[in-house]
């Protein structure tokens, strides 16, 4: 099957046990459509570049995902109308990345991939 990642973005005022709720909530929707979650991961509150519907902050969360395409495209009509996801962004990938996504590795680990220019 191919594999996907996928980044949402939640309303800043539900909790955090709400936004983590949504994951396993478009989790089931996958496996119901035959499909599996290889990894998430919920990245917390995160200020945003610019307002989406009036929110400066938002809940983000990350899939890794082993699906066909049918129960992608299911998960992302359910997401566009939920009320509580302001945004999605689905990318098919090759393979899944080892390990922590770059968002969640420490700022040490980021720093020695390149030499930083002064």
């Amino acid at each position: 099957m191919p594999l996907y990642e996928h980044v949402f973005i939640a309303r800043q005022d539900l909790s955090n046990a709400q936004a983590e709720g949504l994951v396993e909530h478009f989790g089931t929707v996958l496996s119901d459509n035959g499909g599996k979650i290889v990894d998430s991961e919920y990245w917390g509150v995160k200020t945003m570049a610019y307002k989406i519907n009036k929110n400066r902050k938002g809940h983000y969360a990350f899939l890794r995902t082993d699906a066909p395409a049918a129960a992608v495209q299911e998960m992302e009509r359910l997401m566009r109308l939920h009320d509580d996801v302001m945004r999605v962004l689905t990318i098919k990938v090759e393979e899944h990345a080892e390990g922590p996504s770059v968002q969640m590795q420490k700022r040490d680990e980021r720093e020695g991939r390149r030499e930083r220019r002064n």
